[in-house]
């Protein structure tokens, strides 16, 4: 059986993906202004799937950094 994901390895993924899609758009506009949204190019029929995905996204960010910030204090000054 498999288990299910942890918080945290579902922060990482989202991040990640969140991370490469941003990471996509930039290199799309530096190569002459070409739209390499992933996210949007998947489910840009699906508005509302779209924009939870990427509230999610931002969630798991900032559950990224609150978790390293109370374990790490150093890491937030």
């Amino acid at each position: 059986m498999s288990q299910k994901p942890t918080a945290k390895e579902m922060t990482h993924i989202l991040v990640t993906i969140g991370a490469l899609n941003w990471g996509l758009i930039g290199a799309g506009h530096f190569a002459g202004g070409a739209d390499w949204n992933v996210l949007h190019m998947v489910f840009g029929g699906a508005p509302v799937f779209e924009t939870s995905l990427y509230l999610l996204i931002g969630l798991a960010s900032l559950y990224g950094t609150i978790g390293c910030c109370s374990k790490a204090p150093c890491c937030c000054k």
